[in-house]
């Protein structure tokens, strides 16, 4: 287990803005925190009558501004922490906009002079160098200072570092009298000593408490809206353990998918620290000491200057029907495989952006001739919690029990097939069926296009479907739909005979996998979804009451049709699109009703004596559509149909992935 450190500042009392009430209340509580619940080995206080640190000379901690930037010049200047460690930095008080920076305001900083002030990019910078890999920065620095005229606190992103803001940019951060702290602190309190299974042991689950919390305890005593949000940098840190001793060991399973990322991309360092973190929840973690000493053998063994290869073996059925494997590889030189940027976008409950990023992903692009191409994004493997938790809103039993699936790497199709797609496979060489090469039931251009500028206008944001004019590409440019998972199956072999590669539906599992692209939230975006980020059923809040538990009060538009594929420009973290709504995606696997069971190793869960080619009954569907709600769009919704059923909302998207699953 690493150290763990804190510096603590509070300030009622300024000599050149409005005094707070409870600011150092608020200090000297998360000190009796850190040092007597969470066993702190050092924690620093600066209030108006805290007394000095026991150095030689002794460290005055009365908060100006000199004093404080000389604690942070003499205390950081060297490494005193390591990687394993955490160092939190807790800030009570004013805050204030200075030229595109964010600034704290220390005892004697005057409002109208940046340079009595702090500013947050140089507290992180300081801090930074202790050598701790976790550095936390609580910044309840917004607190009501009259007219802010201007930006507040907030709006900039300090790298490396876990910031946590007590409201969002141009809000107040509340007193409440009679708690006698500000609301962002007793929330904050309140989530650090959770214990159990609703625990807020991880960054993640802290800002989902605090996301939560703080605007319902302003309601209660009727202070206007304030919004705690998170900036993570890098964002695998989301997944960091805060709180040690209230930790369990599901608890670290994300982290542990993000060790496994870093290892598998070859970041040694980052993947060892993830690891350590992970040991200090489980000490005996099999999975971590196993990494451990991986990455130390890889460390000292020479590099290797044949480049490295992706090895993609794929399953075939035998001519007679029957489920076999035949084993095929084929390599791809990884420093060959081009890359893609993409944005990924989080949203809050209420459906606001709270963080956008670039992403890059490899991908391999399949030429099926006529100038169609087919793009697979490659998928790292790792492991995942498949399954909704108990206390997932409208989750149904078919979701449960949630179960550790461990995924192989695999490639999978950057968006649902399309039509113009299906159309040239389709005219390939038969294998069992007959496909027609127009199936669908959407064939005209996009029919609400004032709908969609109308959208854009309101969030003032292109959410344009390639240029709605353009009627004829954007047709062929919508999913394919009104197929069966016969039809599917079958396009999967006339495309696999045709390129030699064995490509075929994914499982349930590689599903979930690549939609969640590491997230633990109800949707990959968050905790919700909105109508400019996903085609789905947007105008049935008020009827259907239980969407209030993902973002009532957000309206939005219902498309009545499926939209081109890539239409809203926002991928996953795994860079895929339309992962949420517009077609349902025909999976591999007989549907089960419910997780008892099912395999772990990521494979399709088929029936006993069952053959392939003459599948009969149910078989799963995810992802939603465009006709249904936003809840049955969620990452861990469940579908099912007969396999020889059409629908103008059931479409698919392929996978070209690990040789002992059977097609």
């Amino acid at each position: 287990m690493g150290k763990n450190w804190a510096i603590v500042v509070g300030i009622n009392n300024y000599d050149n803005l409005q005094p707070l009430n409870y600011a150092k209340r608020d200090a000297e509580a998360m000190k009796a925190w850190f040092e007597d619940e969470a066993n702190f080995d050092q924690v620093f206080l600066f209030t108006e009558d805290s007394p000095a640190i026991k150095t030689n000379p002794p460290i005055q901690t009365q908060p100006t501004q000199g004093r404080f930037k000389r604690f942070l010049n003499a205390q950081f200047e060297e490494p005193l922490l390591k990687p394993e460690d955490n160092l939190w930095f807790f800030f009570a008080g004013h805050g204030k906009r200075f030229i595109d920076q964010d600034y704290l305001m220390f005892l004697d900083s005057d409002p109208i002079d940046q340079t009595t002030a702090i500013s947050v990019d140089y507290v992180t910078q300081r801090l930074r160098r202790c050598g701790a890999d976790n550095v936390v920065l609580l910044i309840d620095a917004c607190r009501d200072e009259g007219d802010r005229s201007g930006l507040g606190v907030g709006t900039q992103e300090h790298k490396g570092v876990i910031t946590f803001y007590s409201c969002a940019p141009n809000q107040k951060s509340w007193e409440i009298d009679e708690l006698q702290h500000g609301s962002f602190t007793y929330s904050l309190l309140e989530g650090l000593r959770i214990q159990g299974e609703a625990n807020c042991a991880t960054v993640e689950r802290l800002e989902q408490h605090l996301r939560y919390r703080v605007p319902q305890l302003n309601a209660n005593y009727k202070k206007t809206e304030q919004n705690p949000y998170l900036k993570a940098e890098p964002p695998y840190k989301m997944y960091y353990i805060l709180v040690e001793q209230a930790a369990r060991i599901k608890d670290a399973e994300s982290l542990k998918y993000q060790a496994s990322i870093a290892e598998n991309e070859g970041d040694l360092l980052v993947a060892e620290q993830l690891w350590i973190r992970v040991l200090a929840v489980s000490r005996a973690d099999r999975d971590a000491i196993r990494a451990i000493q991986r990455i130390a053998q890889r460390q000292i063994q020479p590099v290797n200057s044949i480049s490295e290869t992706l090895s993609i073996t794929q399953p075939v059925a035998s001519p007679g029907g029957d489920r076999g494997v035949v084993s095929e590889s084929t390599s791809v030189r990884k420093d060959e495989r081009p890359v893609f940027e993409f944005e990924v976008v989080t949203v809050n409950a209420q459906g606001h952006d709270i963080k956008r990023e670039q992403r890059q992903a490899e991908y391999i692009t399949e030429d099926l001739g006529n100038g169609v191409s087919l793009e697979m994004v490659s998928i790292p493997g790792g492991k995942f919690m498949m399954g909704s938790p108990k206390d997932e809103a409208q989750r149904q039993e078919w979701e449960s029990p949630q179960h550790e699936v461990t995924v192989p790497p695999f490639f999978m199709g950057k968006y649902p097939v399309t039509q113009a797609q299906w159309r040239v496979v389709a005219t390939l060489p038969q294998i069992n069926r007959e496909l027609k090469p127009d199936p669908s039931n959407f064939k005209g251009g996009i029919a609400f296009p004032s709908l969609i500028r109308y959208t854009q206008i309101l969030f003032n944001k292109v959410s344009s479907f390639d240029n709605v004019p353009n009627q004829v590409g954007n047709r062929y440019k919508r999913p394919v739909e009104q197929v069966s998972w016969y039809d599917a199956v079958e396009f999967c072999d006339r495309l696999a005979a045709h390129t030699k590669r064995r490509y075929r539906l994914p499982s349930e599992a590689e599903w979930e996998y690549a939609c969640r692209a590491g997230t633990t939230s109800p949707f990959h975006f968050g905790e919700t979804i909105t109508t400019d980020l996903a085609n789905y059923r947007g105008t049935d809040n008020e009827k259907y009451k239980w969407s209030a538990s993902y973002g009532r009060r957000r309206k939005g538009i219902y498309r009545e049709e499926t939209t081109p594929v890539g239409s809203f420009e926002v991928a996953n973290a795994f860079g895929l699109y339309d992962m949420h709504g517009n077609v349902l995606e025909w999976c591999l696997d007989d549907w089960h009703d419910n997780y008892e069971e099912a395999p772990t190793d990521g494979s399709p869960w088929f029936d006993e004596n069952y053959n392939f080619y003459q599948k009969q009954g149910r078989t799963v569907l995810r992802g939603g559509s465009w006709i249904f709600n936003r809840e049955q769009c969620r990452s861990a919704y469940r579908f099912y149909c007969d396999c020889d059923y059409l629908s103008y909302y059931f479409g698919f998207r392929i996978v070209c992935g690990v040789g002992r699953f059977l097609q």
